[in-house]
């Protein structure tokens, strides 16, 4: 996915004031440049999701200018987060003036069950918000832009290790020229155990409530202590994200759709990779014979590529597999990311006689083996 310059902006109001009278009115802001024209909105997972939020501190930082631009959005996000039982606190940097006053009073007005504090604009904002509280479960760091790589590609999740390798390349791996030092402090603040998620978000319409509540996300995502499962689909909400992932796949072109029929009467056969208990991945089952099985359907949430999900699930699969006595493994893709993946794990690209009726159904597929002794 490419670099997007700010995203969901709001035609600015001529005065923030203008934008509370016109709120207070009853009347919504005009939205001339909203998410880009795409049909396929993102899926809630509010179930799923929530539970990862439920009763739990989230702390929402936005410098003046951020909370300025994009103020209903930051608000309607924030009464999203404590409908679903998040404890929330909004930190800014405004000034403590006259002129905003009324900002400063609809905050409250508006924000009643949330705690806002006001950090000095003298000061360094990003570190103040990091050490408002010793510990903190999940930062959110509302800015103009994610995290993109050094070809402008969205960077959805790091570790702080990988991101510290990034520190001297900061002028062209962050869009806020000035996030360096902020980058820093959030890697010490996760490393010292004292804080568990930093999101750095593109401020905008949904995007808090995207970030935490659908499979795609909206930012990039940083934290070391991610937990890893992998096992058989257990629920319908599993069988749903497991239909959104493939979904992008398809999309693609490079997997055949599954129909929700399908995934339902089949979940045996999936397997899913969890990564904090939320599904990011997953593989189909395919018995050949009495020696083989086929990895079908192997996709991985787009917010976790790059983070070896995929290694872990494959390797994860095959051992299971080999547990219950399969010896040899096949997998048909034309999806570069997946024959990279599986040169890596020792697959070979190779076509066996055994399997020639199997290769005859996907023809033009390539077929990659591995055999264990």
């Amino acid at each position: 996915m490419k670099r997007n310059a700010d995203i969901g902006l709001f035609t600015k109001p001529s005065t923030i004031e203008d934008a509370l009278n016109r709120s207070v009115a009853g009347l919504p802001l005009q939205l001339l440049n909203d998410w880009p024209t795409d049909t396929s909105m993102p899926k809630l997972y509010l179930k799923e999701y929530g539970r990862a939020i439920a009763g739990r501190e989230v702390f929402i930082a936005c410098r003046e200018g951020i909370l300025r631009d994009h103020f209903q959005d930051i608000i309607a996000d924030i009464k999203f987060l404590v409908r679903h039982d998040a404890r929330t606190t909004l930190l800014h940097n405004m000034p403590n003036r006259f002129a905003n006053r009324k900002l400063d009073e609809a905050l409250k007005g508006r924000l009643p069950a949330s705690d806002i504090v006001r950090i000095s604009p003298a000061g360094d904002f990003y570190e103040a918000v990091l050490t408002h509280r010793q510990t903190m479960f999940k930062v959110i760091f509302l800015e103009r832009n994610y995290l993109v790589d050094g070809a402008g590609n969205k960077i959805n999740a790091i570790t702080t290790g990988r991101a510290r390798q990034s520190l001297t390349d900061a002028g062209e791996l962050i869009a806020n020229v000035n996030f360096m030092g902020a980058l820093a402090a959030i890697c010490r603040k996760i490393e010292s155990g004292a804080c568990d998620r930093v999101h750095i978000l593109p401020a905008g319409k949904h995007t808090i409530k995207h970030e935490l509540f659908t499979v795609e996300g909206t930012g990039s995502l940083i934290a070391n202590n991610f937990q890893e499962e992998f096992r058989q689909v257990r629920t319908d909400e599993e069988v749903a994200i497991v239909r959104r992932i493939l979904d992008m796949y398809k999309r693609s072109g490079y997997l055949k759709p599954r129909s929700k029929t399908y995934l339902s009467e089949n979940r045996h056969r999936f397997f899913v990779t969890a990564i904090d208990g939320i599904v990011v991945g997953c593989v189909e089952q395919k018995i050949i014979d009495a020696q083989t099985v086929e990895m079908g359907a192997l996709a991985i949430s787009t917010r976790f590529r790059n983070q070896r999900v995929g290694v872990h699930t494959v390797k994860s699969f095959m051992a299971q597999m080999q547990a219950q006595g399969y010896t040899r493994f096949i997998s048909l893709t034309n999806n570069p990311r997946l024959e990279a993946l599986y040169d890596q794990l020792g697959f070979v690209q190779e076509s066996r006689p055994a399997y020639r009726e199997r290769q005859a159904r996907s023809p033009g597929v390539k077929m990659f083996f591995k055999q264990f002794d």
